[in-house]
C-alpha cells in the first residue's frame, strides 16, 4: 500500500503564518472594558485590592489573576524540529503552533517564549524569574544534553510543574500504546525484552519511564549511533547514557536485536533492516517513531512479520505516537489541581488512561471524522488525537494521581463535577471541520472550481489537490490560469491543474443541447443559449458537473450569490420549488448555530419554513449535529400578536403533521432559542436545549443576523450551505479567503446538505 503526504509548499506555509495578521497568536481580554467603572476596576484603583489579597495570601494569585491556566512554552532553539540550532528568534514560529495546541486541545492559555542563550545557567536563572508568572513550563527543542541538565534544575528550583515534552510527551504516549500491545500479545512488561535505538533526550525519557512501570533493567538494552551502551563503554557516553549500561556481550544492534519483544526507535529513517525484524521474538513489539521517516515502515515490517504490532509517529499510518496525546491534558490536570510539578506517577497515570480510553467502544463522530471504524486491536492500540473523550478522561486521571502523590496545592473535591465541567470546555467546531476535511479526503472527489481567474480559487484549487482531497478542476484560460499562479508564487502548480474552458472543450455542442432542452421553453432561442454555454464560467461549470465531468462544484467568489445561484438555476434544479435552501453556519465562542434560509428563499411561507427547518436538520446531521430548531421572530409563543409572525407561528404545527425526527419549537425570540436561562419561563418548550438552527422569517432577515455576527461579533462563517439540490454545489461569498474557499469545497465534496 503506498502513502501519499499532503504536499505543503513554502508559499502556503508562510501565507498561512501571514494571514489574516502576522503569527498565530493574540490577546483578548476577558472582561469588560468599556466604561469608566471597567476601566477603574480593571487597572486603578480596584486592582489594588487583588494585589493586597495576594500579597497576604500568594495562592490567592490562582484566584484573581490567570496564573491558574497559564503555561509557558520555552525554548533557546537549540533543537528546533528536525532543523538543528536555528537559534532563539527562527523558534518563534514552533513555540507559537506550540502554544495553540495548547488551547486547541485542553482550553490552556499559553505564551511563548524564546531566551537568546545558550548558556544553562543564564537559561535557568531567566525562566526562574518568570515563576509568579505562569502556572507551568513546558520547555521545547532544546539539545542534548543541556535539556536534562535544564530540566532536572529547574524543577528542583520552582514550584510549579516544568515538563520537557521532547522528552516525557513521547515517553507517555509510547508507554501507552505499549501497555495495549503487550495487552494485545499476553505477555507483561516485567518480562519483556525491550531493546532502545536513540539515546538523545525522547530515548531516555522513554527508557526511564518504562522501567518505573516495571521493566527490569536487565531486560533493556539501549543503543546509539556506537551501538549497545554496555558497562564499560567509554565512548560517546555522558551520565545519561551510563545510567543505563547493562552488563552484557552484545554490540550491535542487530545483535540486541535477537530474541527482542519490543523494539523502541525515536533514531533514524532505516535503522532497522528486514533481518533484524526477522530476528525479534515472537508477536514482536514495533515503535518506530522517528520523523518524518520511520526506522522501518509498517509495510515493511509486516511483509516480513505479520504477527509485529507497529506504530510510528506518522499520521498517516495506524497507532500514531502523538505527543499532542499527552501534553495538553497533563498541563490540564496539573493546573487544576495547582500542582508544584508533573511527577512520574502523574505520567503514569496519563499513560494508563489513554491506553483505557482506546480499549473502548469508539464514538460514531470519531469513526466518522477518521473515514473508518476503529476497534481496539492490532492497528488501533493508541487513541486519536481528536478524540473528543480525551479532555474528560485523561486530566481526572492525572489530576488524581497528582493528589495522591502529594504534588496538589488545591486538590478538587467533586471529582464528577470536574468531569462535567471539561466536557463542556471545549469548542466543538474544530473537530466537526476536521471530521468534514477526513471525509472529503475520502470521498476524492474531482472539484470544479468555476472562477479560475481569481487568485484565491486558484490558491483554495491548488490546495484542495495538494492536501488530498481529490483533483482540482479549474475553469478559465490556461495562460491567465498560469500568470496568477506565478503571480501568487505557485507557478509549479500550473502542470498540476485540470484547466478547462469552453473553448477547449469537445463537448460543447453537447452541453448547448443539453441546456437548450431545458430552456427552449423558458423564452430562450439559439443565440441566448450559446452565449450562456461558451461566455459564462458559472452556467459553463454547472453544465461540466451535469454531465460528470466533475463530482462537486464551488463558485460565488466574484459575483454576488443570488445572481449565481439564478445562473446555475439554468442547468441544475436549485430552486424553491425543488426544496432548495440556504443553510450558512455561524461558529463563535464554542457554539455553532445554523441560519437559514440565507440564499434561496425570499419571503417563505409556512410551507416553506418546514422545508426549510428539515434541509436545515440534514445539514446539522452532516455536520455531527443532533438538529434542535427553533422558529425565530420578534414574538414568542403568539406575543405580541403580528400577522407578520403569524407564518412562524404556523410553521411548527407543519413539522407536527409532517411528524418529522428532530426537535422544534417557536415562534419565539432568540434570546429564548438560544439561552436555556430564558428558555425556563416556557416550561413547555419542546426544545431539550439550546436551538442550533434558526429558521428566521425571510432571506433579508436572515442577511442581517449572519452580517451582523460576523462584523460586531467575530463570528467565523461558513456558507451559505445549499441544501436540497441533487448535484453538490456550494456558493461562496464575495468577500470570501482562500480559506472559506477551501471549506466550502470540502462540504460540496461531502455532499453536505
Amino acid at each position: 500500500m503506498t502513502r501519499t503526504r499532503s504536499r505543503i509548499t513554502p508559499e502556503e506555509a508562510l501565507q498561512f503564518h501571514l494571514e489574516p495578521s502576522p503569527g498565530k497568536l493574540e490577546i483578548a481580554a476577558t472582561v469588560p472594558m468599556t466604561t469608566q467603572r471597567d476601566l477603574s476596576l480593571a487597572y486603578s484603583p480596584g486592582v489594588a485590592v487583588p494585589c493586597e489579597a495576594i500579597h497576604e495570601n500568594p495562592e490567592t494569585a490562582y484566584d484573581y489573576t490567570t496564573k491558574g491556566n497559564l503555561v509557558a512554552v520555552i525554548s533557546n532553539g537549540t533543537a528546533v524540529l528536525g532543523l538543528g540550532n536555528l537559534g532563539a528568534l527562527a523558534s518563534k514560529p514552533v513555540m507559537e503552533g506550540k502554544a495553540v495546541l495548547f488551547k486547541r486541545f485542553a482550553d490552556v492559555n499559553s505564551i511563548d517564549i524564546e531566551l537568546d542563550t545558550q548558556d544553562v545557567d543564564a537559561f535557568v536563572n531567566a525562566v526562574k524569574l518568570m515563576e509568579p508568572t505562569f502556572g507551568g513550563i513546558n520547555l521545547e527543542d532544546i539539545k542534548a544534553p543541556e535539556c536534562f541538565i535544564i530540566e532536572q534544575r529547574l524543577k528542583e528550583e520552582m514550584e510549579i510543574p516544568v515538563f520537557h515534552d521532547d522528552q516525557h510527551g513521547t515517553a507517555v504516549i509510547c508507554a501507552a500504546g505499549l501497555i495495549n500491545a503487550l495487552h494485545l500479545n499476553g505477555k507483561t512488561i516485567e518480562e519483556c525484552r525491550i531493546v532502545l535505538n536513540g539515546a538523545g533526550a525522547a530515548g531516555i525519557a522513554c527508557i526511564e519511564l518504562l522501567k518505573r512501570m516495571g521493566a527490569k533493567n536487565e531486560n533493556c538494552i539501549v543503543c546509539d549511533t556506537k551501538g549497545v551502551i554496555y558497562q564499560g563503554r567509554t565512548e560517546g557516553m555522558n551520565q545519561w547514557k551510563s545510567a543505563h549500561a547493562v552488563k552484557t556481550d552484545l554490540r550491535t544492534l542487530e545483535e540486541a536485536m535477537v530474541g527482542a519483544d519490543v523494539f523502541l526507535g525515536v533514531s533514524v529513517k532505516g535503522a532497522v533492516t528486514a533481518k533484524m525484524v526477522e530476528s525479534m521474538g515472537p508477536d514482536p513489539v514495533i515503535f518506530a517513531m522517528a520523523n518524518p521517516d520511520p526506522e522501518i515502515t509498517p509495510e515493511e515490517a509486516h511483509e516480513i512479520r505479520e504477527d509485529a504490532i507497529v506504530a510510528t509517529g506518522r499520521s498517516d499510518y495506524p497507532n500514531q505516537v502523538n505527543n499532542v496525546l499527552g501534553f495538553p491534558y497533563l498541563f490540564r490536570g496539573a493546573l487544576d489541581i495547582h500542582a508544584r510539578a508533573i511527577n512520574d506517577e502523574m505520567k503514569i497515570a496519563c499513560a494508563e488512561a489513554l491506553a483505557e480510553l482506546a480499549r473502548e467502544d469508539v464514538p460514531d463522530e470519531v469513526a466518522v471524522a477518521y473515514g473508518k471504524t476503529l476497534t481496539f486491536g492490532r492497528d488501533y492500540i493508541i487513541p486519536t488525537p481528536f478524540d473528543p473523550r480525551l479532555i474528560h478522561r485523561i486530566p481526572p486521571a492525572v489530576a488524581r494521581a497528582g493528589m495522591e502523590t502529594g504534588a496538589a496545592r488545591r486538590p478538587i473535591i467533586d471529582m464528577e463535577a470536574y468531569e462535567l465541567s471539561l466536557k463542556s470546555r471545549m469548542d466543538p467546531t474544530a473537530s466537526i471541520l476536521r471530521g468534514i476535511a477526513t471525509r472529503a479526503r475520502r470521498a476524492q472527489a474531482r472539484m470544479i472550481f468555476a472562477e479560475g481567474d481569481d487568485p484565491r480559487v486558484l490558491r483554495a484549487a491548488v490546495m484542495y489537490q495538494r492536501n488530498g482531497y481529490g483533483d482540482a478542476i479549474v475553469v478559465g484560460r490556461e495562460a491567465d490560469v498560469k500568470a496568477k499562479l506565478e503571480a501568487a508564487g505557485m507557478g509549479d502548480a500550473v502542470g498540476e491543474l485540470q484547466i478547462v474552458n469552453a473553448a477547449m472543450t469537445p463537448h460543447l455542442e453537447t452541453y448547448k443541447q443539453f441546456l437548450y432542452n431545458r430552456l427552449q421553453r423558458k423564452g430562450f432561442d439559439q443565440i441566448d443559449i450559446h452565449r450562456m454555454a461558451a461566455r459564462d464560467r458559472h452556467v459553463f461549470s454547472a453544465l461540466l458537473l451535469a454531465h460528470g465531468v466533475g463530482d462537486g462544484l464551488v463558485t460565488g467568489a466574484t459575483r454576488k450569490s443570488a445572481h449565481v445561484l439564478e445562473l446555475i438555476n439554468n442547468v441544475i434544479d436549485a430552486n424553491t420549488e425543488m426544496g432548495a435552501a440556504g443553510v450558512t453556519a455561524l461558529l463563535h465562542k464554542g457554539r455553532i448555530v445554523l441560519i437559514a434560509d440565507t440564499l434561496v428563499h425570499e419571503w417563505p411561507d409556512e410551507n416553506d419554513l418546514a422545508n426549510i427547518a428539515e434541509r436545515a436538520a440534514s445539514v446539522a446531521r452532516d455536520l455531527g449535529l443532533e438538529p434542535r430548531v427553533a422558529f425565530v421572530s420578534f414574538s414568542t409563543f403568539g406575543y405580541p400578536v403580528s400577522e407578520r409572525a403569524e407564518k412562524m407561528h404556523i410553521a411548527p404545527r407543519v413539522l407536527e403533521e409532517r411528524g418529522v425526527d428532530f426537535e422544534f419549537e417557536g415562534e419565539m425570540t432568540v434570546d429564548v432559542a438560544l439561552n436555556m436561562e430564558a428558555a425556563r419561563h416556557f416550561p413547555f418548550s419542546r426544545l431539550t436545549g439550546p436551538a442550533n438552527i434558526l429558521v428566521v422569517p425571510a432571506r433579508h432577515s436572515a442577511s442581517i443576523s449572519v452580517k451582523l455576527m460576523q462584523e460586531m461579533a467575530g463570528a467565523t462563517v461558513i456558507g451559505p450551505i445549499l441544501a436540497g439540490v441533487e448535484s453538490p454545489i456550494q456558493i461562496c461569498s464575495t468577500n470570501s479567503t482562500v480559506s472559506d474557499i477551501m471549506n466550502m469545497a470540502l462540504l460540496a465534496a461531502c455532499k453536505v446538505g
